[in-house]
């Protein structure tokens, strides 16, 4: 168990100090969402009022969760991105004929990139007061929980496609085409309840609309009533602990069965 861990914790410091000597990968990272919530959310603050959105809220209020999935959505891709130079740098196969496990590379892979997301998701939960969202200590400890658990699912599934995905380019675009709409199908851009019924049921097949629900409670324990969540907190974090586990697992067969040359 201890050579376990200090395997995975050897990858783990990999992907954080590769991560900290590229400040670009920094930037993006936390300036895409909060380009995005202040514009989106303050271009349509006057304008977009959707129903079923909590009373007493504005929309980039409502958004704000919705943003920090984003940002934990967008380190996510571009951090197992670097699975694939991995591979194309020969760096995979070294760590490959090691006496490792794959899983034990995955986990340490998947919790480099959950800390890199969590590291970010932190500097945004501290803006929570600019969106008019007052955190209580309990409130922050439940949504940094929560942004990890969403971190490490989303990294999860980005492993299981960077395993697979021969190049960088075909990552990212695959990656875009499956997890945006999964995100935007979460109740993280607009309520669930004002959509249509097909919308309404994609979307309760979408198992990040329950971690999405579980962080906006997170966010306003301060306030239940502002939150606008439709789930128990604890049938939410239940599907959410449910859905990363299975993200881990289906990325470990993908590494045991990927032959990485």
């Amino acid at each position: 168990m201890r050579e376990i861990f200090l395997q995975a914790a050897t990858l783990w410091q990999r992907e954080i100090v590769r991560f900290i000597r590229q400040p670009i990968r920094v930037m993006s990272a936390i300036a895409t969402p909060l380009v995005f919530w202040l514009l989106l959310g303050a271009g349509l603050q006057a304008s977009f009022k959707p129903s079923g959105m909590p009373a007493g809220i504005g929309y980039a209020q409502y958004f704000y969760p919705g943003v920090i999935v984003l940002m934990l959505l967008f380190t996510a891709i571009f951090a197992t991105a670097s699975t694939v130079d991995d591979r194309h740098q020969g760096f995979l196969q070294g760590v490959l004929v090691a006496p490792i496990s794959r899983a034990t590379i995955v986990l340490g892979q998947a919790l480099g990139c959950t800390t890199l997301s969590l590291m970010q998701g932190a500097i945004f939960l501290a803006m929570a007061p600019l969106a008019g969202i007052r955190l209580s200590l309990e409130a922050i400890a439940v949504s940094l929980a929560m942004m990890a658990l969403i971190a490490f699912a989303m990294t999860s599934i980005g492993l299981a496609m960077a395993w697979r995905t021969e190049s960088t380019q075909g990552f990212h675009a695959f990656m875009n085409l499956l997890l945006l709409p999964i995100w935007m199908l979460s109740g993280a851009v607009f309520p669930v309840a004002g959509a249509p019924a097909w919308f309404q049921w994609t979307t309760r097949l979408n198992p990040l609309t329950y971690a999405v629900d579980a962080l906006r409670r997170g966010l306003y324990l301060a306030e239940p009533a502002s939150s606008g969540a439709t789930m128990p907190m604890g049938s939410s974090v239940a599907i959410a602990v449910a859905f990363a586990a299975f993200a881990f697992i289906l990325a470990t067969r993908v590494a045991r069965n990927a032959s990485t040359i």
